[in-house]
């Protein structure tokens, strides 16, 4: 029998939330992992005007919606939550940090934000042991022309991956694409008073990228 407790009645805000034509796609893209930016207008319109009747109905189901400093917003499952997630590889960590750099970096004034896979292949080589990256594509790999291609392609899987999760947007051809603010769920751990591209670079240096920190649980259902 259905319970009639007039207690549970929704909050008349969460009810036009819910109501709202956009929320069942906004609801399965967060869900599906998805971090939704100021770009999204709409949806990131809808998520700032009712964060707080939100916040609490994703807390039904053991899920935080959290609204980053920076001000997209995203789910992030407990320990309690039915939600599925996956966790990100090494490589993707890399490039999610890597991202996070260029996002930094004075080319991205000049480049309006756009990035090529040659771009991010060159930086990503630049910062970190190439030895220890073809190894995290084969850990057999010695250095061949083979290894190298095989780490290009894993790049590009893992752009693709990070375009599905919210934090770079495709331009024009499959090989540039625009970071978004999003990126920064790589940087939670940079939020200090030292220089954050500073630290983030000492951190891809150092091996540190790919440090065990809650961003490396990222929802999503797509497998």
């Amino acid at each position: 029998m259905l319970s009639t407790n007039t207690d549970l009645a929704l909050d008349p805000r969460l009810a036009q939330a819910i109501a709202n034509p956009l929320f069942p796609a906004l609801d399965n893209q967060l869900r599906a992992g998805r971090h939704i930016s100021a770009d999204e207008l709409e949806q990131h319109s809808l998520l700032q005007e009712y964060y707080p009747e939100l916040e609490a109905f994703y807390q039904r189901y053991h899920v935080e919606l959290v609204r980053a400093p920076e001000g997209f917003y995203y789910l992030r499952p407990r320990s309690t939550s039915e939600l599925g997630t996956s966790i990100l590889s090494e490589l993707e960590m890399l490039v999610g940090k890597v991202l996070c750099y260029l996002y930094l970096s004075p080319d991205r004034l000049i480049n309006e934000g756009v990035f090529s896979l040659l771009d991010l292949q060159e930086e990503i080589l630049t910062l970190a042991n190439e030895t220890a990256l073809l190894r995290m594509v084969n850990q057999r790999a010695g250095g061949s022309d083979l290894d190298k291609r095989k780490l290009a392609d894993k790049l590009k899987s893992a752009i693709r991956r990070l375009k599905r999760l919210g934090m770079v947007s495709g331009v024009g051809s499959q090989d540039k694409f625009r970071i978004g603010e999003a990126v920064f769920r790589f940087a939670a751990d940079v939020r200090t008073d030292e220089d954050p591209r500073a630290l983030q670079l000492r951190m891809i240096k150092e091996g540190e990228a790919v440090a065990g920190h809650d961003q490396d649980e990222e929802q999503e259902n797509d497998q």
